[in-house]
């Protein structure tokens, strides 16, 4: 399966690692030495506010901290959407389409008329090389088309149902699947 930035990583229910039980992670880079991604659906209690105030005008709707994923969870990573993609703020790295990456050493005047939403995340998630190729082949990962909203969404609580009932044919049936079959 090929993988690239833009692109969504769903959890199926043979994945065992608890940090990414029913995650759906943003892929932000992938390469011949590995994939960095941002877990989408994990929000902290923690604001933008406490820890990055500059940003916390910025930043969209939940204003908190997102827990992007295990890896350098003491650092932080900004995903934003451009609202004219002519016209990339200072400190901006393409990711997809209209998301990047923005840097957040930058100042915030200069992005601020820039973006159509920002979100900032708490670690990351990484793979080494050929690590995720043979998750995504021994059936931990979905691997689909991501929507430049997913990362924005106000209430991340559905996203994984909801990013799997928009996938044609019978992947979007896996998003009735009850959380513990057990109890069906």
């Amino acid at each position: 399966m090929l993988v690239a930035p833009g692109m969504l990583l769903v959890a199926t229910p043979a994945l065992v690692d608890p940090n990414f039980a029913d995650t759906v992670v943003l892929l932000l880079d992938v390469n011949e030495e590995g994939a960095l991604g941002v877990v989408l659906n994990r929000p902290s209690a923690v604001t933008v506010a406490e820890v990055l105030e500059p940003w916390s005008d910025i930043v969209a709707e939940p204003e908190v901290l997102f827990r992007g994923g295990p890896v350098s969870v003491d650092g932080a990573i900004a995903v934003g959407r451009l609202r004219d993609p002519g016209h990339p703020p200072v400190g901006w790295r393409p990711v997809a389409g209209t998301l990047g990456v923005v840097d957040l050493d930058a100042p915030t005047e200069l992005v601020d008329d820039t973006l159509d939403g920002l979100r900032v995340f708490a670690g990351y998630a990484g793979w080494g090389a050929q690590q995720l190729q043979d998750e995504i082949q021994e059936g931990s990962w979905y691997v689909v088309s991501g929507d430049d909203a997913d990362a924005f969404r106000d209430d991340t609580r559905q996203l994984w149902r909801d990013v799997l009932r928009r996938q044609p044919g019978m992947l979007a049936w896996h998003a009735t699947r009850p959380f513990d079959p057990d109890l069906n």
